[in-house]
């Protein structure tokens, strides 16, 4: 019955990394193109917090890219934990400033703070099965 759990929760990661995170960061991208903004420093933050949180998502695309051209990293490669620790800092970063952009409504307030997190765990995630 364990294993199954286990299972279903790394299902379901999978699916959060994979699927939810990219389709919200492409969303929230179109949303803050075709709203109209109002520039005041929850926005800012907001859109800050996004603009890092997609930097992580794009390093976690073009390394696993990489990864996959040069036939995988080594175990505990300086270049692949570099990557981690960029890609985590990035995310991080980018949850902080997204704090301060919750506090009114601008068209990246949630997405900044799932789309922070979402990387975040992903970095950390990929981190630990190293």
């Amino acid at each position: 019955m364990r294993a199954i759990a286990e299972a279903a929760v790394l299902y379901l990661l999978e699916i959060l990394f994979y699927a939810v995170v990219p389709a919200l960061t492409i969303w929230g991208w179109v949303r803050l193109a075709r709203r109209p903004r109002i520039w005041n420093f929850a926005s800012i933050a907001s859109l800050i917090a996004f603009a890092l949180a997609t930097a992580s998502a794009l390093l976690a695309v073009f390394s696993m890219i990489w990864a996959h051209e040069i036939g995988g990293f080594a175990y505990y490669d300086r270049r692949l934990l570099l990557m981690y620790r960029c890609g985590f800092l990035l995310s991080s970063s980018g949850f902080l400033s997204s704090l301060a952009g919750l506090w009114k409504a601008n068209p990246l307030r949630f997405h900044s703070v799932i789309c922070a997190v979402g990387t975040a765990l992903f970095w950390f995630s990929a981190a630990m099965g190293e």
